[in-house]
């Protein structure tokens, strides 16, 4: 850390002062250091300001699942901040300046000549943020709009600067989800081990925090309770070929149809049906058929189940992806909607039953299990192949990519389910050859797609917290409404203009489907994507859900030819 910096540390802080622990989080380079910074100033503070103040640092305006109600966009914070300095024709030259979308909020507070005394406290900055997400109805935006202003015309520069950070997840200083469970260690004088097995039950910094510091885990061997939010779903990591699967994972093994839908965890507790999105945000009003299957076949059970949901025809039969996020958040016109865009779930594990956590039982088990819960109450489960050898598992894969599915699941039999964690258990085989991405940027478009944002730069996670290296470039696979949705999209989040192209804030994930990829000094990188092409666009993952780096060399190390273009 910077030693100039100075930190006054009190048990009730005010913003200005987690503000400048932020500040000098950006100027330590040890990650030992960092954890320890923001893990002195957490245990300084009572429990509820340690929470918020868990959260903010790594970019959270509000726990998991509840960030989507405050439909606030990065364009909407620069215009309350430019409206109150009257600066709103000098935005060019402030992002000119500016170092990123925190700097240039701070730079334009800052016109405002004398700056309002640090009065704001972390506390009252959650609740106005909380507020925020809560308003809804008539002149919704306009309401959010004036709170937010409320706020920051109380803020000083230096303190807006980090309530943007926070309103557009973009904090910038190295506090990565890691960091901070390191942090938290270091705040409660809990085990690493524990922190973390924590974590994948709650998945939400301050929740974390607060369990510790409430006297939760004593070891990290001991069960948890049992939860009532949802948990993160557990990821799978890629594989080419079946055979691959068998190496990485061993004979004992199931595959699964792999279905191009929507990840979602059902919750049942109480007489009550919940739906969660992949991104933990409460779906249940926009799926009332699938509400209304689980009451019927599981009425007084708890449970929670993970499963897809596709998007069928009138006759049943599996429909574009694209068709199914029209339903995703939609809370008007359901029921037409549910006329003309049907939907289908199928289930593929069990994590809680009746308040009892499964988790750590064998996949074997909890199969069986979800089969003995599910199947009597009518509910669809993936379809499925324990095979004997890999020459079945192999026509278990081809009948699947013969039936449409997009590939198939491997699954190690003893495996755990392991909230949040790309575990070794579990792969993904793919008949194409695809990759999540982040568009970083897009070069306005000429001839018929003048006016469009129209030529994507693709980009892949790197090692570091919030920065991605771009992989390619495409122009390919959408229709004229989606480039002007993605146009639309693109502006909103946009940082800064030079010749033609437009930089953008890191949030929209596209999946990419490409030939190969090739060695090209074009990008740092070193690799760029041949013949790339956008399948669609995943409105069910954030961009700290993205391919990484290593998995485009990977990709690259696995091919048997390898272009080389010099």
């Amino acid at each position: 850390m910077d030693p100039g910096v100075c930190i006054t540390i009190a048990t009730v802080a005010s913003f200005q002062q987690f503000a400048e622990v932020c500040q000098a989080l950006s100027q330590t380079q040890s990650r030992l250091q960092m954890a320890e910074l923001a893990g002195d100033f957490l245990a300084s503070l009572d429990i509820d300001e340690a929470e918020a103040a868990a959260r903010f640092m790594i970019g959270r305006a509000l726990p998991v699942g509840d960030e989507a109600k405050l439909n606030i966009s990065g364009r909407a914070v620069w215009r309350v901040a430019a409206e109150i300095t009257d600066s709103v024709e000098r935005g060019e030259d402030i992002f000119a300046e500016a170092v990123d979308f925190g700097d240039a909020v701070e730079i334009v507070m800052r016109l405002r000549g004398e700056e309002p005394p640090p009065t704001l406290t972390i506390a009252e900055v959650e609740r106005q943020l909380r507020e925020i997400a809560a308003v809804e109805g008539r002149q919704a935006r306009k309401r959010k709009l004036d709170l937010l202003r409320e706020l920051l015309l109380r803020a000083t520069a230096l303190e807006a600067r980090y309530l943007a950070k926070i309103l557009i997840r973009e904090m910038r200083h190295g506090m990565s989800e890691g960091v901070m469970l390191e942090a938290l260690a270091h705040a409660t004088g809990a085990p690493i081990a524990e922190v973390r097995r924590v974590n994948m039950m709650q998945g939400d910094p301050g929740r974390v925090l607060r369990v510790l510091r409430g006297g939760g885990q004593a070891h990290s061997s001991e069960p948890l309770p049992p939860v009532v939010r949802p948990l993160k779903p557990m990821l799978a990591q890629p594989a080419a070929t079946v055979a691959d699967a068998f190496a990485m994972l061993g004979p004992e093994i199931a595959l699964e149809h792999k279905l191009d839908g929507a990840r979602v965890q059902l919750h049942g507790a109480g007489g009550r049906i919940r739906i969660f999105s992949r991104r933990l945000n409460e779906i249940t009003p926009s799926l009332p058929e699938i509400v209304e299957r689980l009451s019927m076949g599981l009425a007084g059970r708890g449970f929670i189940f993970d499963g897809e949901v596709i998007a069928v025809d009138q006759q049943g039969n599996p429909i574009a992806f694209q068709e199914l996020m029209r339903r995703f958040r939609r809370i008007r016109e359901v029921e037409r909607l549910r006329e003309q865009s049907p939907v289908r779930l199928f289930l593929f594990d069990i994590l809680s039953l009746d308040g009892e956590l499964v988790i750590d039982l064998p996949y074997r088990e909890r199969f069986a299990l979800l089969e003995e819960i599910a199947r009597p109450a009518g509910l669809q489960l993936a379809g499925r192949c324990v095979p004997a050898n890999l020459e079945e598992a192999e026509r278990f894969y081809h009948q699947a990519r013969a039936a449409g599915y997009e590939g198939v699941m491997a699954k190690r039999l003893d495996s755990r389910y392991m909230p949040g964690i790309r575990g070794r258990g579990w792969l993904k085989i793919k008949g194409a050859q695809t990759l999540d991405l982040v568009i970083v940027a897009a070069d306005w478009g000429y001839g018929r797609r003048h006016g469009w944002l129209s030529n994507y730069h693709l980009a892949a996670r790197t090692g570091v917290e919030g920065e991605f290296a771009e992989v390619g470039k495409t122009f390919k696979g959408l229709t004229d409404d989606q480039f002007r949705e993605m146009t639309e999209r693109l502006l909103a989040r946009k940082r800064e203009e030079h010749g033609g192209t437009v930089y953008v804030r890191p949030e929209v994930v596209v999946e990419v489907a490409y030939s190969d990829i090739q060695r090209s000094p074009q990008y740092e990188c070193g690799m760029a994507l041949r013949f790339a092409r956008i399948v669609r666009v995943r409105e069910d993952k954030g961009p700290q859900e993205a391919s990484s780096l290593e998995e485009v060399r990977q990709a690259y190390a696995s091919q048997i030819v390898r272009p080389n273009t010099g």
